[in-house]
């Protein structure tokens, strides 16, 4: 790579920007082991039987701990998150896009940046998009989704059981 690449706003120097950037994470790190040695220290470490008790609000577990969840709403919430993750990340594109920051910037240094930001934008919106294509296609952003009658209308489906069901279906011998 050339040094006209690498180069950053004038008046920035590498080695102080990378400096911030080393710094930055050894006082985070230097946070988070500090708590962990601070919660280390003052926790009590005696063991009470009553804490280990397995309870739920209070009362005594009835039943296993494990049932049956549907997993559309695991589908929804990752969607969610996806689409809430990417509506975050557009702000800092923006800027970035609008020249935010960057004051002091030449106009040949801050149309690379625009172009670079474009593409890389461009890039994560396709994929996403890609993504949302495929669960729409599927079916995974249908609520009700049909299991065996695919090609069965609203009615057909209403008049067979349900997986399960003891119910006859309609216009069956056993239901009239």
């Amino acid at each position: 790579m050339t040094s006209d690449v690498l180069a950053l706003a004038p008046g920035v120097d590498h080695v102080n920007v990378t400096f911030g950037v080393l710094l930055f994470c050894a006082a985070g790190g230097g946070m988070v082991l500090a708590i962990l040695i601070l919660g280390w220290l003052f926790r009590p470490k005696v063991y009470n039987p009553d804490k280990g008790a397995i309870y739920e609000c209070g009362e005594e577990a009835i039943g296993p701990g494990q049932v049956q969840f549907d997993l559309r709403f695991y589908v929804v919430a990752l969607v969610f998150i996806v689409f809430d993750i990417e509506i975050a990340l557009f702000y800092p594109w923006a800027v970035v896009f609008g020249g935010g920051g960057f004051e002091q910037a030449t106009v040949e240094f801050m149309q690379r940046v625009k172009t670079g930001a474009l593409y890389d934008m461009l890039f994560f919106f396709g994929v996403v998009v890609v993504g949302f294509l495929y669960l729409w296609k599927y079916g995974y952003l249908d609520w009700v989704r049909a299991l065996g009658g695919e090609g069965l209308s609203a009615a057909d489906r209403a008049d067979q059981p349900a997986p399960g069901d003891a119910r006859p279906a309609a216009g069956s011998e056993a239901g009239q």
